[in-house]
């Protein structure tokens, strides 16, 4: 009986210091994971990375990690040409193979990503390369107001306009209805200010949009993808 109590005093013992050491390597590898994708990304703003699964040393042998939970602040995309800044990022990671060692690992590639993207207004009001700023328009729309010069007048106009994603790149911009009030070409100047396409680039490789929603808080764009590079 006494060498039975020893032998689970060890094993406790030995289960707590796995314990730690599990805890103090998942820490170790946040902490890398998240230097990765600043550097790969060339982001200022705050990366936190949180890996699932216990234990994770299991996972560091097999090289597989089941589920990987990214955020980002601050993104930096491109809209033709244009910079946009994305306020924040956040992805679900799964089934994430790693190249290399985790003390060194050389790159990492999810089989799948979901996640949402929020651009807020302002930074969407600059990447349309127009002086009419977009802002909420409630009910799952973006309200857009401008002035335009007809015939010697100046026309005030505010349009509610539906926001989609095209080929998984695109975020498209349309105003639903125009009021013209009879007065030939005024339509067209407005569309013409209100309406435009803005293809993304620079996101994590492999994610794609899926929809955009406009919320109180900014544009919120659903993400998704399949090999999404997580560093390297």
């Amino acid at each position: 009986m006494r060498a039975l109590r020893i032998l689970l005093v060890v094993a406790v013992i030995l289960g707590g210091v796995f314990v730690i050491v599990d805890r103090l390597a998942l820490n170790y590898a946040e902490s890398e994971v998240a230097k990765r994708i600043q550097s790969r990304q060339g982001l200022t703003g705050a990366v936190d990375v949180s890996i699932k699964g216990f234990p994770f040393l299991t996972q560091v042998a097999s090289k597989h990690l089941d589920q990987v939970d990214v955020g980002v602040e601050g993104v930096e995309a491109s809209a033709q040409g244009r910079t946009v800044r994305i306020s924040e990022l956040t992805a679900e990671l799964h089934d994430v193979r790693v190249t290399g060692s985790f003390s060194g690992f050389s790159d990492a590639t999810a089989d799948r990503a979901t996640g949402t993207a929020r651009i807020s207004y302002e930074d969407l009001s600059a990447a349309s390369e127009s002086d009419f700023p977009v802002s909420y328009g409630g009910d799952g729309k973006v309200k857009v107001t401008g002035s335009v010069e007809l015939l010697g007048r100046k026309i005030t106009r505010s349009v509610l306009s539906s926001v989609s994603v095209v080929d998984g790149s695109t975020i498209r911009v349309r105003a639903d209805e125009v009021p013209g009030e009879g007065l030939p070409g005024i339509e067209e100047q407005i569309r013409e200010k209100t309406d435009f396409d803005r293809r993304i680039s620079g996101l994590p490789e492999g994610l794609k949009l899926e929809k955009a929603e406009p919320t109180k808080d900014g544009l919120k764009i659903s993400v998704n993808g399949t090999n999404v590079g997580l560093a390297g």
